[in-house]
């Protein structure tokens, strides 16, 4: 039977994974694509939450309605973000996160 520490254990380490990818990798788009992983293990966490909580069906739809705000917001940004990082490599033909120093003095 799968439990609530289960979606925990999956959550935290698709988090950890992402957060790996953010802090290790230079190339934009990855680190975008980790950023995504890890809002998808807050939705994982989210979902075990609202199915494991002791209330009424009411309350447990509100962690669904929640998700999907969550990912409705996950697509704004990754939609910009794209846009950014298109506008950076035609400005400075490289998506390498070291390279990008457009808005130092």
């Amino acid at each position: 039977m799968i439990e609530l520490t289960h979606f925990q254990v999956l959550s935290g380490l698709l988090f950890a994974i992402g957060l790996y990818g953010v802090l290790a990798r230079r190339n934009a788009i990855l680190v975008l694509m980790s950023i995504e992983l890890m809002l998808n293990a807050v939705n994982i966490n989210l979902i075990g939450y609202s199915i494991f909580m002791n209330a009424s069906e009411s309350h447990r739809a509100l962690g669904h309605v929640l998700i999907i705000f969550v990912i409705t917001i996950a697509a704004a940004e990754l939609a910009l973000a794209i846009a950014i990082i298109l506008r950076l490599y035609r400005n400075k033909s490289s998506i390498n996160t070291d390279d990008i120093n457009i808005m130092r003095w």
